[in-house]
């Protein structure tokens, strides 16, 4: 089988014909316009409409037609498989595949290991790749530019250019 990605949570019912709030957990609409069929717990379902609210979807799925239905899925989790990601352009790294990496101190891709992306955190202005160091203190890196100068997938390692003081604080 192939794996499930989580690309979202159900948070509550909107209305009385089955529509539920859901969680965005992608970047990119076009997972929840695309996608054939959305695995809402273990059960694939097809998106019949769909609007954006704020920060939030509207999701009417198929088969979840009364609010007695739409209250029975909520807080469900919501999968897509591996075959149902778009594909990325040149350059371009799912976040999930940041988690694991080793992020090394630049300008030597050998250079002192700074840790191990733990998890990244979806804040309103920046991601922010939370680090393990090797001596187990918690570390913030912004993930943008000119701080992450590389991400080599191959290596599994993240070059990063730290300003002076970030991994004081």
């Amino acid at each position: 089988m192939t794996d499930r990605i989580l690309i979202g949570k159900v948070t509550s019912p909107v209305g009385l014909k089955g529509e539920v709030r859901v969680y965005n957990y992608s970047d990119r609409i076009q997972v929840w316009e695309e996608t054939e069929e959305i695995i809402v717990g273990d059960r694939p379902r097809s998106v019949e409409k769909m609007r954006e609210q704020k920060n939030m979807l509207v999701i009417k799925f198929s088969g979840i037609d009364s609010r007695e239905d739409a209250e029975a899925i909520r807080n469900a989790e919501l999968f897509v498989t591996e075959d149902d990601l778009p594909q990325l352009e040149e350059g371009e790294i799912y976040i999930r595949d940041l988690i694991g990496m080793e992020v090394v101190e630049a300008p030597d891709p050998e250079g002192k290991l700074i840790g191990k992306v733990e998890e990244v955190i979806d804040n309103e202005f920046q991601d922010i790749l939370k680090v393990r160091t090797p001596d187990g203190k918690e570390v913030m890196i912004p993930a943008v530019e000119p701080i992450l100068v590389e991400v080599d997938e191959e290596k599994g390692t993240i070059l990063a250019d730290l300003p002076e003081g970030l991994l004081d604080l």
